[in-house]
């Protein structure tokens, strides 16, 4: 018991982190589908892991259980998408497709049927239902933060997939492979400041990191993380559809 509860710590660090991030988030009052930015830098009242205090950071949680959500990046940033298990989905900005000159990213669900563009979106297909994606803009030449700030407003944006909007040529309605929609403007993006904002988004090193493992387990599909992975979590009463209540004894290992 002491192995297995010991493995689910080791091996699962990812998930129970990208979790504390989007809690972190929550906690601040940012919804699925809205954008945290540090306007001003980040300091030491913002806990992150691995974070900085010289570029400028954008970033948000993502909920695909309704359909596929689009992500528009600004130019010149540096970022990535990850999944509910902090497996890489997709490269944003400078490493990705649209290589620093901004371009519009459609996440897809996992198990999603339905019609996608054949143009238009860098295509993504995340194995999981909640996603974070984060990333950062450079300060140039040392300079006010301000003009990075009023791109990253300008251009960041994230709502909800219109299928058979653009992206969709006529000749496939034309032959059956698609329905036509409405093409018109995405509503606005909500912006939260996160500078100076007291917000912890660091994994917990203590009974609660199974409670938050539980819930990821809970919240994804049974097959999102691999079965190897997916052991050690059931030998130690973590399974998908089932309640999680250890007795004295267990929790006491887990402890």
């Amino acid at each position: 018991d002491f192995g297995y509860a010991y493995r689910a710590f080791m091996d699962n660090l990812q998930g129970v982190s990208i979790y504390s991030l989007a809690k972190g988030m929550r906690d601040v009052g940012v919804k699925d589908n809205e954008v945290l930015v540090f306007s001003e830098l980040m300091d030491a009242k913002s806990l992150f892991l691995t974070a900085n205090a010289d570029t400028i950071y954008v970033m948000g949680a993502l909920d695909l259980s309704k359909g596929p959500v689009v992500l528009e990046a600004p130019p010149k940033f540096l970022g990535a998408v990850q999944d509910a298990w902090f497996r890489w989905v997709i490269d944003v900005g400078l490493p990705g497709p649209d290589r620093g000159e901004g371009g519009k990213y459609l996440i897809v669900p996992p198990g999603y049927t339905g019609p996608l563009p054949d143009g238009g979106y860098f295509i993504a297909r995340s194995r999981t239902n909640r996603i974070v994606w984060f990333g950062r803009s450079f300060l140039e030449n040392h300079a006010d933060p301000k003009p990075v700030v009023e791109t990253i407003k300008k251009f960041t944006k994230v709502y909800p997939y219109q299928p058979g909007g653009f992206g969709t040529p006529i000749a496939d309605f034309l032959s059956g492979k698609a329905k036509l929609g409405p093409i018109t403007p995405p509503p606005a993006t909500v912006f939260h400041e996160g500078s100076g904002k007291v917000m912890n988004t660091l994994p917990p090193n203590d009974w609660t990191y199974y409670e938050i493992l539980n819930e990821v387990v809970q919240m994804e599909p049974a097959t999102a993380l691999d079965a190897e992975l997916m052991g050690p979590l059931a030998a130690i009463g973590i399974v998908k559809g089932k309640p999680f209540a250890p007795d004295a004894r267990m929790k006491k290992i887990m402890t």
